[in-house]
């Protein structure tokens, strides 16, 4: 056996090429990377690389940082707990801000009746745990899900997950009772959805073995296609029939990124569990998943937790992010970005009606599509070359959809408006190079 070899970053070539060769050779090729460069240090809406280029973050470390990068209340708020405990495990020895941030989310939450929350560390996590809940609490087993989904990427999250490529290819035999209908985005797919549903209880799974029907009001990964406020209220009316819990993913949709604190505000539906992640803790591990107290109490004791679930630093940096929410009325700033942006693309498609397709999205969770000119089929060729083209002017953009022809916006809704200008001015000038 090699003995331990110490580590010789410190003497290594200080560059973006000779880091990303190491990383090509220390770690696998499972966990996809785009960009070639590393960063160094961030602040709000920008972040600079280790060889000192400025970039200007439209991705939010995938919509993890709607209060920016560093917040200063955030970050004093992990330092003073770093100074008191980093762990205990919650389930060993609790304490007291755990409780009280439950006690804030469950006050926050458009859920009817008495609500309580239970800490995990990430989205896919919350999702797990939400069909246990749900299982528990209906005795049932069948989970409905929608095509274009996106869930998370351990093995139960991903057999929701409605995309294969990359997330569930090679993965099978996925477990069993799940099953996908059309995501009703539009009147024709929510008919679609309507005719899916029916045929699917006739001939696959009766109604009464179906714990829940989970679904993201917003999609993020399949594309930022909002889901029909008409469907909400069918898949509520749906789930009271049949006595089938209805879970809303917010894991992407929710602290202030569509307009409201959550999306579900927006339909005036109450589910009876959400799962909740990403900006809800400021970049730090954070999730949670609240519900209806007595559909959340149907798991015995020691059915639920993790032994890193709902970390004290995490919860000191959720708690100081609700805060920000509220003193800077990010939700409100969020829809007035929002506005401005879908504007701003709105004004783009008409000087590029044939390469330019849908604008669509929710406050400031919003997206454009790119189309070939000839077909008017979706274009992945040309939203990567857009994307590419953004980053070479230091913005940076993610794609999405099942097609792959969507560029997604995910700035932080604390960017300053100079950098938000400065930011569609870099995107303006990728359109230009790129659909000429």
């Amino acid at each position: 056996m090699n003995a331990p070899q110490k580590p010789e970053h410190l003497n290594a070539p200080h560059t973006n090429a000779a880091w990303h060769e190491r990383r090509l050779a220390a770690t696998p090729r499972g966990v996809g990377v785009f960009g070639d460069f590393f960063i160094d240090k961030a602040k709000n809406a920008e972040f600079w690389d280790i060889e000192g280029r400025r970039f200007i973050d439209f991705a939010g470390g995938i919509a993890v940082l709607n209060t920016g990068h560093v917040h200063p209340k955030v970050q004093a708020a992990i330092a003073a707990q770093l100074e008191r405990f980093t762990h205990s495990c919650y389930q060993v020895v609790p304490y007291t801000e755990y409780v009280a941030l439950a006690e804030r989310i469950n006050a926050m939450v458009p859920i009817d009746g008495p609500v309580k929350t239970a800490f995990f560390s990430t989205g896919a996590e919350a999702i797990e745990n939400a069909m246990k809940i749900a299982r528990a609490a209906t005795g049932r087993s069948g989970i409905i899900a929608f095509g274009g989904a996106f869930h998370g990427r351990s093995l139960f999250s991903v057999a929701l997950t409605g995309k294969v490529q990359p997330y569930k290819a090679g993965f099978g035999p996925f477990p069993p009772e799940i099953y996908h209908v059309p995501f009703p985005m539009t009147g024709a797919s929510f008919e679609d959805a309507k005719k899916a549903m029916e045929h699917l209880f006739k001939a696959d799974i009766e109604p009464g073995r179906v714990a829940a029907i989970v679904f993201e009001p917003v999609q993020g990964e399949g594309g930022f296609n909002p889901i029909l406020p008409a469907a909400v209220k069918w898949l509520r009316e749906l789930c009271d029939a049949h006595g089938i819990l209805l879970i809303a993913d917010e894991v992407q949709t929710g602290f202030a990124r569509t307009g409201r604190m959550f999306a579900m505000e927006h339909y005036g539906v109450s589910p009876d569990l959400m799962t909740l992640a990403k900006s809800m803790a400021g970049g730090t591990t954070l999730s949670a998943v609240c519900g209806k107290a007595a559909v959340m109490d149907g798991p015995a004791p020691g059915g639920l937790g993790g032994t890193y679930a709902g970390n004290p630093l995490a919860i000191a940096a959720s708690h100081a992010v609700l805060d920000v929410m509220a003193e800077e009325k990010l939700p409100e700033r969020a829809q007035q970005l929002g506005d401005q942006l879908i504007g701003h693309l709105v004004a783009q498609r008409a000087v590029y009606p044939k390469r330019m397709g849908e604008v669509r999205g929710l406050g400031a969770m919003v997206a454009c599509e790119f189309i070939d000119p000839a077909t008017g089929a979706p274009d992945a060729e040309t939203t990567k070359r857009v994307q590419m083209a953004a980053l070479k002017r230091g913005l940076l953009l993610l794609t999405c959809g099942v097609h792959g022809n969507v560029i997604r916006f995910l700035f932080p809704l604390t960017i300053e408006d100079s950098v938000f200008a400065e930011g569609l001015a870099a995107f303006d000038a990728a359109l230009a190079e790129v659909l000429v």
